[in-house]
């Protein structure tokens, strides 16, 4: 062999083997590495496992005699039985560790990154001069609308606005069990799968590896076919009904209208473009309302191609960005998912459906695990890590901004204008998850104390002195002083530790 092409596994669609548009020769030999040292080396999701294995052995099969398929301990171990020292080409990694080690291997050249709507140069060309806080979603939000065409008439926003957030956050309808939309795409399981499952269970056995959660039948979409079946239901079945109650939360119905289309996003086996193109193709055809169509366009070209270049743009000591002092270890029940221990109705939901599943959508990743990590002080770099492997389309470039920034406030603000985090009102309103539990909302201190409502006065009291300089943080802070229970409610904050609530 003189050359090949190297395909991670999360480069698996057609955009990182096409010969189109500056892409790889038809002719050129293609190679793909099982590598169990990254099982080995970390704790993860089981089916999340499952779903990336079995997606690369999809693709394996589907590439036939093209592809060398070599299962390794490590990556330079496979690549060295694959290629030898003969050159090889590479389309830009999506994780900083992955970059690095390609970048010392003298025989790979990186080509520029695949699968996402806007390239690095584009951003930061855009970026440029703006200084890192004003490097907002909203603006870069209409950048990318306006270069690619999106959603826009007459180089003016759809509709006459660029945000329909107002109309996409109502709470789920009164007594409702279900939002009632037609179900998600699930595919069917093959012989590649069991073959999958086998190795997990001997790699498990012999000790070789150890995974949390649970892994049954594939949820998932693992080769293009399936995932092109998945966006398709979506937008033809799921996607009128998204935008209203994106926000909402139901215990028997965590899929509520979502695409589930992020781990196929995040495995390449879907690009962007397709997903916000067929989305605005059906609002012009009628099928969909603007507000569900312009939210969907917003998750995929807004804040993904944000998260992805933020995660390159500031660098590498991000991850230890740390601005609140957030050192305490995550408890074991966490780690483990270990939501029978959970009393708390919202966050024992929440972490029994990832630990069924490796997957819930953003207002309990964000409000309920996020929420309840930063009341706590949590680590926020152990809790990105377990946020990368506990979900299954967790990667490293997906969670370190959406954790770090986002969830936890641990960069002072380059993301977001305050924290997200609050009591138990906000959880009681957009769910219906508080009415059954043994904790009250409207609770601050007490055996009924909602461990949200406690855990948000605490936050605030246990960060005054920075929280009290922000605009829009400020107010809340001054709340403190009218809190006659507060001397209370620490001190019962204290107790709780890091027991399950």
């Amino acid at each position: 062999m003189t050359g090949a092409h190297w395909i991670f596994g999360d480069q698996l669609g057609p955009a990182f083997t096409s010969p189109g548009n500056g892409g790889i020769p038809r002719d050129t030999r293609l190679v793909m590495i099982e590598s169990q040292a990254v099982f080995r080396r970390r704790r993860f999701h089981r089916a999340k496992a499952h779903l990336v294995l079995s997606a690369m052995r999809h693709r394996a099969a589907e590439l036939g005699d093209r592809v060398v398929y070599v299962k390794a301990d490590t990556y330079r171990e496979g690549l060295r039985r694959a290629v030898g020292s003969s050159p090889v080409t590479v389309y830009h990694p999506t994780s900083r560790a992955a970059a690095a080690l390609v970048n010392s291997l003298g025989n790979v050249t990186v080509l520029p990154a695949r699968g996402f709507l806007v390239g690095h140069e584009d951003f930061a060309a855009w970026a440029a001069g703006r200084g890192d806080g004003g490097l907002r979603l909203e603006n870069f939000y209409r950048h990318v609308r306006r270069e690619h065409d999106l959603l826009m008439d007459g180089g003016e926003p759809a509709g006459g606005r660029w945000s329909l957030d107002h109309a996409n956050r109502e709470p789920p309808p009164r007594g409702a069990q279900a939002l009632g939309a037609p179900a998600p795409y699930r595919p069917r399981e093959d012989d590649i799968d069991a073959g999958v499952r086998e190795d997990l269970d001997r790699w498990e056995r012999a000790g070789a590896v150890s995974f949390v959660g649970r892994d049954g039948p594939r949820l998932f979409p693992a080769d293009r076919r399936e995932a092109l079946a998945a966006l398709r239901r979506f937008v033809d079945h799921r996607l009128a009904g998204f935008g209203a109650h994106e926000d909402a939360m139901l215990a028997a119905d965590p899929v509520l209208s979502h695409s589930l289309l992020s781990s196929s996003l995040n495995l390449g086996l879907l690009d962007p473009a397709e997903c916000v193109e067929r989305a605005e193709a059906a609002w012009r055809a009628g099928a969909a309302p603007l507000n569900s169509v312009e939210g969907f366009v917003r998750q995929i070209a807004g804040w993904r191609e944000y998260v992805w270049h933020l995660y390159w743009h500031f660098g590498e000591e991000y991850r230890t960005s740390n601005v609140l002092g957030h050192t305490a270890p995550l408890p074991a029940w966490w780690v483990s998912l270990d939501a029978d221990a959970v009393s708390a109705r919202c966050l024992s939901t929440v972490l029994r459906q990832v630990r069924d599943t490796g997957w819930t959508h953003h207002i309990p990743r964000l409000m309920v695990l996020g929420g309840y990590a930063l009341q706590r002080g949590w680590d926020p770099a152990a809790l990105t890590d377990w946020f990368h492997r506990s979900f299954v389309d967790g990667y490293d470039w997906v969670m370190l901004p959406n954790v770090v920034g986002m969830s936890q406030y641990a960069d002072g603000g380059w993301m977001t204008t305050k924290p997200y985090t609050s009591g138990g009102a906000y959880i009681d309103r957009m769910s219906d998850l508080c009415g059954p539990c043994r904790y009250r909302p409207g609770s601050r201190s007490g055996e009924d104390a909602c461990p949200y409502t406690a855990g948000y006065w605490s936050f605030l009291h246990r960060h005054r002195a920075l929280l009290g300089r922000g605009a829009r943080t400020a107010g809340p802070v001054r709340g403190l002083d009218r809190l006659g229970d507060l001397p209370e409610l620490l001190r019962q904050e204290r107790d709780r530790g890091d027991s399950a609530p």
